[in-house]
């Protein structure tokens, strides 16, 4: 694609990589074959190449973004799809990255989606405030049949119970072998330890059991994603992790960062673009992105223990968007699955997403249920005892819909191997 940008532009780091990816572009029109908001509404500005072609005028001629402009860019799930299917490479995710940043600074929204977007950028990533939001909800939902159908949708999101704060998110060290082979750290994260704490329990009982010592670092939590997908900031969220793990690697070493929450884990390793042109934090950020790995990387590394019963449990696997688009991580928790004595099944459209998306689900409810539905129709469709992913916003949403137990992979490992029952699974 030819672009037209000045020198001056050119002189800012983001529009000068953003022109980069522009230029790698070449019109050919595989992303819309994949892109689920192109599928569901069927308009080419909802599409990978349109949306393109909105952010080359936007960014091109320095405009402030239009109310056209922001409503097909907040359309897009940032599911990356398109990444996987263009022959051209173009990293579309930094782009439209890049354009929310320009909306977030030039675009004045109505007051509703103002305060909401505020309202999600201060309390989903701080866990003391997403519990005490969540305890509120729980006690309104059941007045939820009350309110507008776009209102009502988000509720559909809520559980019935909040599981009690657990005691591992407390910096500790845990370990499974008198001589570990390996020394990891976790992600302490944000929504997912309120949300549901038994999926870290697990990995650290599974990681412990393959012979790692497992450090929850004092200092850790939110990733930044939520805030930097919002086109908020959220390099202080990343700045605390960065500084957290990188005294730890000074203190006692680290092999791995392990993370089993898959949007988290493609943020890390974002961390040493986002940091880049920071002297004081790049070197650091480098680092840590090429330490953090999926807890599916690692456990394909190490290599899970034969089971300890016969499992033979029938798994729709929903490969969630950040691990298989994000991270180009596909066949790794799958193949871990059936080593550990599963039967892994492969859905329908198992490339699109299940509108989760971060906080997408909770901004465009409408598009969101559509691909939730359409999600959970092609997981059962595979006539499947229970269903499995590796994010947490995925488990969360398709939970939503279908009436089959929906739990992260690591926690199949983890009962396979010695582990507990996961929650909700028969006997």
């Amino acid at each position: 694609m030819q672009t037209h940008f000045s020198l001056a532009q050119l002189a800012n780091s983001d529009t000068a990589v953003s022109e980069k990816i522009l230029r790698s572009c070449v019109h050919c029109g595989f992303c819309i074959a994949t892109c689920p908001t192109y599928a569901l509404l069927g308009d080419e500005l909802d599409s990978p190449r349109g949306r393109i072609y909105l952010i080359k005028d936007m960014l091109e001629n320095d405009r402030p973004a239009t109310g056209e402009v922001v409503k097909h860019i907040d359309r897009c799930l940032s599911c990356l799809s398109c990444m996987t299917t263009c022959p051209s490479g173009v990293h579309y995710g930094r782009l439209v990255d890049h354009a929310r940043h320009h909306i977030e600074r030039t675009y004045r929204r109505p007051w509703f989606e103002r305060s909401l977007r505020r309202l999600l950028g201060i309390v989903l990533p701080r866990p003391h405030l997403f519990r005490a939001a969540l305890t509120a909800a729980v006690l309104a939902k059941p007045f939820a049949k009350f309110l507008p159908a776009s209102l009502r949708a988000r509720f559909d999101l809520i559980p019935t119970k909040i599981p009690d704060a657990s005691p591992i998110y407390r910096p500790h060290v845990a370990w499974g072998a008198p001589t570990p082979t390996r020394r990891v750290a976790l992600l302490a994260g944000c929504a997912q330890q309120v949300l549901k704490p038994q999926i870290d329990e697990a990995m650290i009982r599974l990681l412990t059991r393959h012979g790692c010592e497992v450090a929850m670092v004092a200092g850790t939590g939110c990733c930044g994603a939520f805030n930097h997908h919002l086109g908020q900031d959220g390099g202080a969220f990343a700045r605390a992790n960065i500084l957290a793990w990188s005294r730890e690697i000074e203190a006692k070493g680290l092999d791995a960062i392990v993370i089993n929450a898959s949007g988290c884990g493609t943020m890390v390793k974002e961390y040493g673009f986002m940091f880049r042109d920071d002297p004081a934090w790049s070197k650091q950020a480098r680092l840590i992105s090429s330490l953090t790995c999926d807890i599916s990387e690692l456990m394909t590394e190490i290599g899970v223990l034969p089971p300890v019963k016969a499992m033979g449990q029938r798994v729709a696997y929903h490969s969630a968007c950040s691990l298989q688009h994000g991270q180009n991580i596909r066949n790794e928790p799958k193949l871990l699955l059936k080593d550990a004595g599963f039967i892994v099944l492969d859905p329908p459209e198992g490339h699109l997403c299940c509108g989760s998306a971060g906080a997408y689900n909770m901004l465009q409810p409408e598009i969101a249920t559509q691909l939730r539905d359409r999600k959970a129709a092609n997981l059962e469709s595979t006539a499947p005892d229970l269903i499995a992913a590796g994010n947490i916003g995925c488990i969360v949403q398709i939970a939503a819909k279908t009436a089959l137990p929906v739990v992260h992979t690591v926690e199949l490992l983890d009962w396979a191997t010695g582990g507990p029952r996961p929650p909700g699974l028969s006997a």
